[in-house]
């Protein structure tokens, strides 16, 4: 018998794992696929980009359940990439030679989303810079070239078409994608950190609705682009 899974408080399993996030990023896709390509600066010595030294670190795969803070859940997906960790151990670090004190990171995808997350959660042995899902290539679908994945956050975290990290020792004036309240500086799945300003429990009844409406946005927006790029 298969074992069941225990969903995080509010969460639903929605099955396949769909093209998803803020509505007015449906129809904006990545202009660079050909490999993944990470630009780091902020409170650095030297600004570089990562890019063919991404293969050259050791390979791994992470198997984690993804939760959206819509309330749906993907299970047992299987990420394949580098971790963060290594990459900021074995080339941020000595490349770009990051203040030691710099602690909050801003991330930015090719489609002009961006996130942010304290560096010591990006360090966690779970967070990974995936190129591979399910045992294939990174879809354009869920952010290929390149997806930071942060298991233990929600899925806004893990931003898609990663290009652009910063790092700084202060909060430089970052501002979410979204309204204020939509993003929570840590959104960690356990203590349903949904957004700012309001209880979790509040959010999921606000969001739930919107799941699918938002989800054929998205897979219509998908279909669209891929008839004008055949």
């Amino acid at each position: 018998m298969k074992a069941m899974t225990m969903l995080p408080k509010g969460q639903f399993d929605i099955g396949d794992m769909p093209r998803f996030g803020l509505s007015q990023f449906a129809d904006r896709f990545p202009a660079q696929t050909q490999g993944p390509e990470l630009q780091v600066s902020g409170d650095v010595r030297q600004k570089i980009t990562i890019g063919t030294e991404l293969s050259e670190l050791p390979q791994t795969q992470v198997v984690a359940d993804f939760h959206c803070v819509t309330t749906w859940s993907s299970l047992n997906l299987k990420w394949e990439g580098v971790l963060f960790k290594d990459v900021f151990e074995h080339l941020v670090q000595p490349l770009g030679m990051p203040d030691k004190q710099a602690r909050f990171v801003i991330l930015r995808g090719q489609d002009g989303a961006k996130t942010s997350l304290p560096l010591d959660d990006l360090l966690k042995s779970n967070v990974i810079l995936a190129t591979r899902m399910n045992d294939e290539r990174l879809t354009m679908a869920h952010g290929a070239p390149l997806r930071l994945v942060a298991p233990d956050h929600y899925g806004y975290k893990s931003i898609k078409y990663l290009n652009r990290m910063s790092l700084h020792v202060e909060n430089p004036g970052y501002r979410p994608s979204g309204f204020r309240f939509m993003e929570h500086p840590r959104a960690r799945v356990s203590f349903e950190e949904r957004g700012q300003f309001f209880p979790g429990w509040f959010l999921r009844y606000s969001y739930r609705p919107l799941i699918k409406p938002t989800a054929k946005l998205f897979a219509n927006a998908a279909e669209l682009h891929s008839g004008k790029n055949r």
